[in-house]
């Protein structure tokens, strides 16, 4: 598996990263079978949140993977805290108290990354910033992150937390282009112009953040899955196609689309089907041309000024 740098960080990551919320719809053999394939494949990389099935997904991870300190010398564990039922936590007592529950689920002593999960508009950076030094102090956490934030929201953060914003996760696909789209469309009078975020992506480009993209294959806000979708009839002629011309999966197509962008993003993939894990998987393995990925791009309904 193709590695990049996480953020401005040494640590050496898979560009894909196995997405774990669903992982409580598999029975325990599946799930042993999924994360066992998922290391085959060099997906060493398991990002969960302590929402994710209650908690659950996380103590069905630990289980699947047979968790001890050999298993966890040879993996990457990111998890997130911060939503609480109606409402975001970025209190200091809530993100210790999340982490510890974190942690005793996935039965290990750290974690790799810690990111927030969605602003919260309560948020005090100087809390933020005390949780985050005693986690690093005491070696649960070693690297910290984001969710969906924009350029002044890390801003704000930064302002009190000193250790580094190495990741953000942020929705993106082919047909949830925005972040891309608003800075081919720079001062057109069009719906690709309207800036969403603050221009995220190149800010995280500029001070080495990582964007992890979630929901790469899906459109709208988890409205259904483009691929084979009579939704994107254009879109998918176009997939297939490149897709026949590497002899790959359009679902490997839709991953290299991502990993084309020079912003070296690494996106999280959510499905359990192993035969998906594995195309995902290939993406790494392509590299599309520029003339390709514009046509993608285009094909999604995407406009160029």
């Amino acid at each position: 598996m193709k590695t990049i740098k996480l953020g401005s960080t040494a640590l050496e990551v898979p560009v894909v990263a196995v997405g774990c919320m669903r992982i409580n719809s598999l029975d325990k053999a599946g799930a042993e079978r999924f994360v066992q394939t998922a290391l085959e494949q060099g997906a060493n990389f398991f990002d969960h949140a302590d929402i994710y099935g209650g908690g659950n997904c996380e103590e069905i991870f630990a289980d699947a993977i047979h968790m001890n300190d050999s298993v966890r010398e040879n993996i990457i564990l990111q998890s997130k805290c911060g939503i609480r039922q109606g409402m975001f936590d970025f209190s200091k007592e809530h993100i210790l108290a999340s982490t510890d529950a974190i942690l005793k689920r996935l039965n290990t002593d750290y974690l790799d990354i810690l990111l927030l999960h969605r602003p919260d508009a309560l948020v005090e950076p100087d809390e933020v910033a005390e949780a985050f030094d005693r986690l690093e102090s005491s070696g649960k956490v070693r690297h910290f992150g984001v969710s969906n934030q924009n350029p002044m929201q890390i801003e704000l953060l930064k302002k009190s937390v000193k250790q580094p914003i190495v990741a953000n996760q942020l929705q993106l696909s082919i047909t949830n282009a925005n972040m891309i789209s608003n800075g081919i469309n720079v001062n057109m009078e069009n719906s690709s112009a309207i800036n969403r975020d603050g221009s995220i992506l190149d800010y995280c480009r500029l001070n080495d953040i990582t964007v992890q993209p979630w929901s790469p294959f899906q459109y709208g806000f988890f409205e259904g899955v483009f691929l084979g979708s009579d939704k994107f009839p254009e879109l998918n002629k176009a997939i297939d196609e490149i897709a026949g011309k590497y002899d790959v999966s359009n679902t490997t197509i839709a991953i290299a689309w991502i990993l084309r962008h020079p912003a070296k993003m690494q996106p999280v993939i959510g499905s359990m089907n192993i035969e998906r894990l594995k195309d995902c998987v290939k993406a790494a393995e392509i590299t599309l041309t520029r003339e390709e990925w514009y046509t993608i791009y285009r094909a999604a309904g995407n406009i160029l000024p």
